[in-house]
């Protein structure tokens, strides 16, 4: 692999950037190119395609048949032949138009049912498979501190036995349908100062080892979870995102983790325009690289060419590209069953999508409701 391709598969792209659904979305879109110039945009190929159900309403079974389409080209054109990860929301059911609506994951602690809880992932997981989704990003297991944080409805309780305990079993049922889960936000995002959002986390090393940990250590060791994903928060005055200690040491070298480190959504980049501990978006993507993240999401707006030059020129060794073009999985089933049943002239009717509500799936999702309220 040259280097352009090995940096290519270290990125994702977002079709429909232009939007509101991640913090400063339509301020990092300058890389943005027309949907017509996907052609330029993977001419090395493209680790992923960032939220191509999610981001707007799109009619899913003809976006089905434009991903097929869209990963046949990719393996077609481009020279390593290798299709794009699609990875989208999760948390309540996949974030796209027409998808099923599952209980928030404050109810899945609520009704302090695991069983209950693999069920629902297991039936999102598998409208993500349908639909040729690779990687969903959940769950969320930061452990509430403040209920002014503004998260708190994305996370599933108090206690951390309690989290990891829910978070695993969700981990466990996505997975067992296909589809890789990605735990969220290592470390200690939830604590961030008067429960503002980004804002710098002061916790000793005895809390972050006695409440936040706790959880990734279950879901890694007892779900073998595929993915982690970054906090934006900073550590004791170290942006996670730049933070080997914890990205390599803990997460990798103490907890076992084996899978891919992906950056949550422009928080390479936030090193530099938020943080300030690099001077540019290639410096940025050096430290990030360097302490462990594997993938920059949603775009690559650091590990692109900003990273490339700084490699080129031997400022950043390039063994920690190729460590993380090693640790970045193979996309499998790359377009979903909905896709290739378009193109063969038998896809699903278009107002009754397959990955929409089934009675089964509906049944599963009024037991969470019913668990969460007692019943």
């Amino acid at each position: 692999m040259t280097l352009d391709e090995k940096l290519a598969q270290l990125v994702g792209y977002w079709l429909d950037q232009n939007g509101t659904v991640a913090p400063m979305q339509s301020e990092m879109a300058a890389g943005q190119k027309d949907a017509g110039a996907l052609a330029e945009v993977t001419e090395h190929g493209i680790g992923h395609y960032t939220r191509v159900y999610g981001t707007r309403p799109v009619p899913p079974v003809e976006r089905a048949q434009w991903l097929w389409r869209e990963q046949r080209r990719l393996k077609r054109e481009t020279r390593l032949g290798i299709p794009a990860i699609v990875h989208e929301e999760c948390l309540t059911g996949l974030a796209a138009w027409q998808a099923a609506v599952f209980p928030t994951p404050l109810a899945w602690g609520a009704s302090f049912d695991p069983e209950l809880v693999r069920e629902t992932a297991q039936a999102i997981g598998g409208s993500m498979r349908e639909l040729g989704v690779h990687q969903g990003l959940a769950p969320v297991l930061d452990v509430i501190q403040d209920p002014r944080w503004g998260r708190v409805d994305e996370c599933i309780g108090e206690d951390p036995y309690l989290v990891g305990t829910v978070g695993t079993a969700y981990v466990q049922g996505l997975q067992d349908a296909g589809v890789h889960a990605t735990l969220k936000h290592f470390v200690g995002y939830s604590a961030s100062q008067a429960g503002r959002n980004h804002a710098p986390v002061h916790a000793g090393p005895r809390e972050i080892a006695d409440v936040f940990v706790p959880p990734f250590e279950m879901a890694v060791r007892d779900g073998g979870a595929a993915s982690v994903m970054n906090a934006y928060t900073a550590l004791d005055g170290v942006p996670m995102g730049a933070d080997p200690e914890y990205l390599t040491t803990l997460l990798r070298e103490r907890l076992g983790f084996d899978g891919v480190v992906v950056a949550d959504y422009f928080s390479v980049a936030f090193l530099e325009v938020m943080q300030a501990v690099a001077a540019d978006r290639g410096h940025a993507g050096a430290l990030a690289l360097e302490a462990g993240i594997d993938v920059e999401l949603p775009t690559g707006d650091a590990y692109l060419q900003p990273l490339a030059e700084l490699v080129r020129s031997g400022e950043v060794d390039e063994r920690y590209v190729d460590r993380a073009v090693l640790r970045a999985p193979a996309p499998e089933g790359a377009a979903g069953p909905a896709g290739r049943r378009c193109l063969r002239g038998r896809a699903a009717r278009a107002d009754r999508p397959r990955f929409a509500a089934a009675p089964r799936t509906r049944a599963t999702a009024r037991a969470g409701v019913g668990r969460a309220a007692g019943r």
